[in-house]
């Protein structure tokens, strides 16, 4: 048997006042698919960048082995030239490039300072068809979807021999079809020799991809296992150290009188003005109650709360909320707010939160009247606010000073919650609220959410997890194109009820009807 494509030996990484990375170990054979678990801020992506050398030879302690040979990468394009690809799960493409001019961005086909156009594009095309994408290469990537933008990425690695791809979160931001098709890729690229290190929070997508798994805790290795008979529960207790029995908070609910009422709502495209993205919703959530919104990818759940927490979104057509059975106007985000409603979007990093600020003032925002007097914000009193928040949310960082954007994702989702906590909303409208996190984080997160509810506020989760859903909220709404399909009660739903509903299309209602 062949030795291991990759060996890397007591790897030590230390940033100020935080040691990343101690004496891990990693090996991967050859053709192998090795999924890397852990918390978020466990250290994973971290030990990704030493061996793609975003942090070069010199930064780190420890060795790497590849093809037998020891590695000293001083930057990426050196780990490229031997054939370690990393695909981040920030999607490095230039939406207004072409599809082919993206693959060989940096890497073009040319000589004499000139680029051979037909030799890029017959080559893009063979690749697009490797990955099973087919878009003509001259298709901007601006007009493709993420699923698809995936494997315009591993295209682009593809172009550069890649002998070891690594995947940081791949199906994070995909629907369960593109997830699909992304999974089968994978395995495509295993059968044609190519080795691949996955990292995953998906536990069900380890095990119908991965061969084995390295567990990643607090910086360390903690195990690597075959992939073949082990199990969740396994998995949990390497990555968070102990067991997760109750993932989901035991509640009593003690559920008054409704608190939001969303009647008939109605909102177009932004842009085509014909096309109903959210058609008559009707939704309401009481005080002390969780809802769920369930729905496929395009259903307008996003667009129903965006819509309705200070018309974020689309142009408006119809319909009314009432808070506390009072008719309220929410035309613009203050006046939401004002109204105590709060909304958590689903893509903390461009609409949540200011990345290159710190905790303190990302928590603050939403409601800075409550730090500042005659226009001047107390910047003592707003750290303490921060620091309380910190303590109370978990959130972990050297101080309430750090930026934002070098949290783990679990964290940055927790000062997304606090910002928008301290604003003590009566309704909390929480969209994809546990997206990209990880196992340990998602429990603080529904904990926190349960807290909210017993505390008399008024929860509404939108979800693509339908376990998730049906473990935390007390009663679950349906959509579908646009429209409300179903309204079911925690006790009565299950997965394939809801996915009936979901799926149901306008024919399906009429002919109910």
């Amino acid at each position: 048997m062949a030795g291991p494509i990759l060996e890397m030996r007591s790897i030590t990484k230390t940033f100020p006042g935080v040691k990343a990375l101690s004496d891990v170990n990693l090996s991967v054979a050859p053709a192998e698919v090795h999924a890397i678990c852990g918390e978020n801020g466990a250290g994973k992506s971290t030990l990704m960048k030493v061996l793609s050398g975003v942090y070069p030879h010199g930064s780190y302690q420890g060795e790497i082995q590849f093809q037998g040979e020891p590695c000293e990468f001083k930057d990426i394009r050196a780990s490229e030239r031997r054939g370690i690809v990393i695909i981040h799960q920030e999607l490095a493409l230039v939406p207004y490039l072409s599809i082919a001019e993206n693959i060989f961005l940096g890497n073009e086909h040319a000589g004499r300072g000139f680029i051979n156009w037909n030799r890029t594009l017959t080559h893009a095309q063979q690749l697009l068809k490797r990955v099973g994408l087919d878009e003509s290469p001259h298709t901007r990537v601006a007009d493709i979807g993420v699923g698809k933008q995936q494997l315009v990425e591993i295209a682009k690695a593809l172009a550069k021999e890649v002998k070891l791809l690594i995947l940081d979160e791949p199906t994070a931001a995909l629907n369960d079809e593109d997830s699909r098709k992304l999974l089968d890729l994978i395995l495509e690229l295993k059968a044609q020799g190519i080795a691949c290190i996955m990292i995953s929070h998906k536990l069900n997508e380890i095990a119908r991809v991965a061969d084995s798994v390295t567990v990643i805790r607090d910086g360390q290795t903690i195990e690597t296992i075959p992939v073949e008979g082990i199990t969740e529960d396994r998995i949990i207790r390497g990555m968070v150290g102990r067991d997760l029995e109750h993932r989901y908070p035991e509640r009593t609910p003690e559920i008054g009188e409704v608190a939001l009422a969303i009647e008939d709502w109605t909102v177009r495209h932004p842009l085509d003005h014909q096309r109903k993205v959210v058609d008559g919703a009707s939704v309401n959530v009481r005080h002390g109650e969780i809802v769920g919104i369930a729905g496929l990818m395009g259903a307008g759940r996003t667009e129903l709360a965006m819509s309705v927490f200070g018309r974020s979104y689309g142009r408006y057509a119809g319909g009314r909320v009432l808070m506390d059975g009072k008719e309220i106007r929410t035309r613009t985000v203050p006046e939401a707010i004002a109204h105590g409603l709060a909304y958590v979007t689903e893509d903390r990093k461009q609409l949540g939160l200011n990345l290159m600020d710190d905790i303190s003032r990302n928590i603050s925002l939403s409601a800075l009247g409550k730090v500042a007097k005659r226009g001047w914000v107390n910047r003592h009193e707003e750290t303490k606010v921060a620091e309380s928040f910190r303590k109370t949310m978990n959130i972990k960082a050297p101080s309430v000073f750090a930026e934002t954007g070098k949290l783990s994702g679990g964290n940055q989702q927790k000062v997304v919650l606090s910002k928008w906590i301290f604003t003590e909303p009566e309704v909390l409208i929480l969209d994809e609220p546990t997206r990209g996190i990880d196992i340990g984080a998602k429990a603080e997160i529904y904990t926190v959410i349960a807290e909210l509810a017993a505390q008399g506020r008024a929860v509404l989760v939108i979800s693509s997890e339908l376990p998730e859903l049906l473990g935390l909220c007390d009663r679950i709404y349906t959509m579908a194109e646009g429209r409300i399909t179903g309204e079911v009660d925690r006790s009565e739903a299950t997965q394939e009820s809801l996915m009936r509903l979901m799926t149901q299309t306008a024919d399906q209602r009429h002919e109910q009807v």
